[in-house]
């Protein structure tokens, strides 16, 4: 029966590293799309600053065109003043041109505004820039430690797939079933020591007769709380603790 027990000890081993190298592969694929969020971020943010001084840049245009179309109406003004003979008109026109000229002493005070924002803006834009470039450069370099993670995980994977297999052929059928269903509901703690006249797994005190049967090593024993695997070892405490 020892021979059992050591081989399903080797088995567990085996199947832990699995569990653990598996794990470890189920996190990279979210890991790699986090840091790609992430530099992801930073680019739209750069985007959006882009963005933001080109909408100023518009803006102002506009404000041009607006100015220049009102001068363009204090001309004409100017030149219908100059053919008119009428005072009633010639008042009407110049309450116009300086109806006229307080538009656009406003459209020039609010280019002032776009100027101050669009310097703000292009600043915002060369910092975005630079965090972008540097997040990007990040995350490259630690996906591509991530990927290289991951060959070498899909690698020990497949080692362990491999050896597994012989492993598990070196049990009998039912000891090997049995041990794959505690596997399945109990985690990586199947095969378990017994110490101080407890279950090494779920720690619950053990009636005397199952740690007699344990010690004298001719069948297999299983916890009767959980279900698990016993073994015992001379270097085992088999006094119960206080």
């Amino acid at each position: 029966m020892q021979e059992i027990i050591e081989k399903l000890l080797i088995l567990q081993d085996r199947d832990r590293k699995l569990l653990r190298v598996t794990q470890e592969l189920t996190h990279i694929g979210p890991e790699r799309e986090s840091l790609k969020a992430k530099a992801a971020s930073t680019q739209s943010h750069l985007d959006a600053s882009k963005h933001r001084v080109k909408q100023i840049e518009s803006e102002r245009k506009q404000r041009d065109l607006e100015i220049e179309a009102k001068k363009s109406q204090i001309e004409k003004y100017l030149n219908q003043q100059l053919q008119t003979r009428k005072n009633e008109e010639y008042k009407a026109l110049t309450h116009e041109i300086e109806m006229a000229k307080e538009v656009i002493f406003k459209i020039e005070d609010a280019e002032i505004v776009l100027m101050e924002q669009a310097e703000a803006a292009q600043k915002e834009v060369a910092r975005a820039t630079v965090e972008a470039a540097a997040a990007k450069k990040l995350v490259d370099d630690q996906i591509g430690q991530l990927n290289e993670r991951e060959q070498n995980l899909q690698k020990e994977l497949a080692e362990l797939t491999g050896s597994r297999a012989q492993l598990a052929s070196a049990v009998d059928d039912s000891t090997r079933n049995r041990y794959e269903r505690i596997f399945k509901s109990k985690g990586e703690n199947v095969v378990v020591g017994v110490e101080h006249s407890a279950c090494g797994g779920c720690h619950m005190k053990l009636p005397p007769q199952i740690v007699t049967s344990c010690r004298a090593q001719a069948e297999l024993i299983t916890c009767p709380n959980c279900g698990r695997i016993l073994y015992f070892t001379r270097d085992m405490i088999l006094t119960a603790a206080d």
